[in-house]
């Protein structure tokens, strides 16, 4: 697989491209945490790291943000340089770190407004209301961080990171540990902010976060990118990885012979069938149990995704990463 964008996407980067991140690297000693790693982001997009703990995210993430210094290679945020203009950046952007230390004796509200302060930009309570209602906490405002839930608290952390309203906004695997409930919730508001124009750049672990919230992701690997597009592009250049199940008692032999099965084989009661057509298989399927009187049932279809993209890849799924 090819790591490339089309001409059009070029295009559009070079008059929109608010990241851009140059050979990048960094060592922990004899670990090569982040290693020549390249990429950029556009104006108003969501863009993903994705790939297994340990792969490079977060490092990759925090030395954009000017958390941490690089070996080497080169960070442009907003036209600065990243390494001489670190705390202009800062002012511009807007940063959810893993995990958010939440001040325990001020109050969410009170949370809300000291931070505003850290940027010069004071205010008053009725303005820090609105700025939790934006996160769904505006009833929880004169609430203190230890009667929140997990979800909550993430929701405080990402409002924290609002509070200045940055151009860019940096969240780093913002939905670890929450329930799929709480997970859903702050996938919406981080949708919403792409309808304000605000550029997102997340790291993930689940393959699903980054196909329901990207534009665009970079899957990265043992400190490198090995892969970065649109989630379908990727999940396109797939060949031959749709699979169709199905618990009726078919001629397994006959399977293996249709034009677009690459692979056909019994699973216990199942016969699991690998193809690159579904619509053609699905035809020959039915025709095949019509000709020998049986009931086509119990049929699944699944597509490929981006964690079949990571194993093609690398061999391995990213929960074995």
């Amino acid at each position: 697989m090819n790591i490339e964008t089309s001409t059009k996407d070029n295009k559009m980067q070079s008059n929109q491209t608010v990241i851009k991140v140059s050979n990048l690297k960094k060592a922990y000693g004899d670990v090569q945490a982040v290693n020549g790693v390249s990429f950029s982001v556009d104006r108003g997009e969501i863009f993903g790291l994705l790939g297994p703990n340990g792969a490079g995210k977060t490092t990759t993430l925090s030395i954009v943000e000017g958390l941490l210094q690089a070996d080497a290679g080169t960070v442009n945020v907003l036209g600065l340089n990243g390494d001489q203009n670190a705390t202009e950046i800062k002012q511009k952007i807007g940063v959810q770190l893993q995990s958010t230390s939440l001040l325990p004796d001020l109050t969410v509200v009170e949370q809300i407004m000291l931070f505003s302060q850290f940027y010069g930009r004071p205010i008053t309570r009725q303005q820090a209301l609105s700025q939790l209602e934006r996160v769904g906490l505006d009833k929880k405002a004169d609430a203190f961080p230890d009667k929140l839930s997990g979800g909550q608290q993430q929701r405080l952390a990402l409002a924290l990171a609002l509070v200045n309203d940055p151009e860019i906004v940096f969240l780093d695997e913002p939905t670890t540990g929450l329930d799929p409930q709480s997970r859903r919730a702050l996938w919406e508001i981080i949708q919403n902010l792409k309808a304000k124009d605000k550029t997102v750049i997340l790291t993930t672990h689940y393959m699903e976060e980054a196909e329901a919230l990207c534009h665009r992701v970079g899957i990265i690997d043992r400190g490198k990118i090995i892969a970065l597009g649109m989630p379908g592009d990727l999940v396109n250049q797939l060949e031959n990885l749709a699979t169709i199940t199905t618990s009726a008692h078919l001629p397994l032999e006959t399977i293996q012979e249709f034009q677009n099965v690459t692979k056909a084989e019994h699973d216990g009661e199942l016969i699991r069938i690998q193809t690159a057509d579904i619509s053609t298989t699905l035809s020959d399927l039915l025709a095949l149990s019509k000709h020998a009187n049986v009931s086509l049932k119990d049929i699944h279809i699944t597509q490929p995704s981006l964690e079949d993209v990571f194993l093609q890849l690398t061999g391995r799924t990213i929960r074995e990463a």
